[in-house]
C-alpha cells in the first residue's frame, strides 16, 4: 500500500478503503479505517472553523462543513501544525461555485487568515513615542519605518471591516463601500481597524519599504497621514525608523 494511496481514501468518503489494510489479526479493517477517516475529516473541518470564525458565522454551519468538506480533499494538511492549516482557504473561494454569489466571502476569509497570522506573529518592542517625535522634527519624508511583525493589511473592494465588526462584535450593518483593513495586534489579541481612504496605498508602501514621503504620494490625501501615524503609534506598531 503506497502513502499516496493512503492519503487519497483517508480524505475522500467515496473512495474504497485502502487495499492491505488489516486489523491486528490480519483481517481486513474497513470500519476501522472509515472511523479514522471520520476523525480525520471532523479535526480539519474544526481547525478550519476556528480559522475562520467570520466566514463561518456568515454561511452558517452546515454549509461551512460542507465547504470544508470540498477543501480538505483538494488541500491536504502539508504541516502537522493544524493552527496553520488554511492558508490556501481564500483562494480556494474564489473558485467554489455554491459561494458564487457571495463575492465578499474570499477578502473576509483573508481577513480572518491574517489575523490568525497576526496573532502567531513574533512579538516586537514599540519605538518610543518620545523617540520618534524627536525623528519627526527631521526630514519626515525621507525616514523609512519598521513595522511591527504583527502588523498585516488587507485591501478589498469590499466592506471587509464592516462585515467583521458586525459578526464578530455586534456592530451596524455594513455599507456598500469599499474598505481597507489594518490590523494590529498592540498586546495579545489583533483587531482590524477601518483606513481612511488612501490609507492601504500609503500603509501597503510602508510595507514595501518606501520612505514616509514616497508612500505618501500612493495615498488619496495627505489630510489623513496624521491619523493613519497615530493609529500606527497607539497599536504600537512602529518598532524603529531609519533616516
Amino acid at each position: 500500500m503506497r502513502q499516496a494511496d493512503f492519503v487519497r481514501a483517508l480524505l475522500d468518503p467515496e473512495a474504497a478503503v485502502p487495499a492491505g489494510l488489516v486489523d491486528p489479526k490480519g483481517r481486513p479493517a474497513p470500519k476501522r479505517f472509515s472511523v479514522y477517516r471520520n476523525n480525520v475529516a471532523a479535526s480539519l473541518t474544526r481547525a478550519l472553523e476556528a480559522s475562520f470564525p467570520t466566514v463561518r458565522k456568515l454561511v452558517g454551519e452546515a454549509f461551512f462543513a460542507a465547504m470544508a468538506g470540498v477543501f480538505l480533499r483538494a488541500h491536504p494538511p502539508q504541516s502537522r501544525i493544524l493552527m496553520l492549516y488554511g492558508d490556501e482557504f481564500p483562494g480556494f473561494l474564489e473558485g467554489f461555485p455554491p459561494a458564487a454569489g457571495l463575492g465578499y466571502l474570499p477578502d473576509v476569509a483573508r481577513l480572518d487568515q491574517v489575523m490568525r497570522e497576526s496573532y502567531h506573529a513574533a512579538d516586537s518592542q514599540p519605538l518610543p513615542e518620545a523617540e520618534f517625535q524627536h525623528l519627526l522634527r527631521s526630514d519626515i519624508a525621507a525616514l523609512r519605518l519598521e513595522l511591527a511583525p504583527s502588523l498585516r493589511l488587507v485591501r478589498s473592494r469590499w466592506p471587509v471591516v464592516s462585515i467583521w465588526t458586525a459578526n464578530a462584535e455586534g456592530g451596524p450593518a455594513p455599507g456598500p463601500d469599499a474598505e481597507d483593513a489594518l490590523i494590529l495586534r498592540p498586546d495579545f489579541d489583533p483587531r482590524p481597524h477601518l483606513l481612511p481612504r488612501g490609507g492601504g496605498a500609503f500603509v501597503q508602501g510602508l510595507l514595501d519599504g518606501l520612505p514616509l514621503g514616497e508612500s505618501l504620494d500612493l495615498a488619496a490625501s495627505a489630510s489623513d497621514l496624521p491619523e493613519i501615524l497615530s493609529l500606527l503609534i497607539s497599536g504600537r506598531a512602529i518598532v524603529g525608523v531609519k533616516e
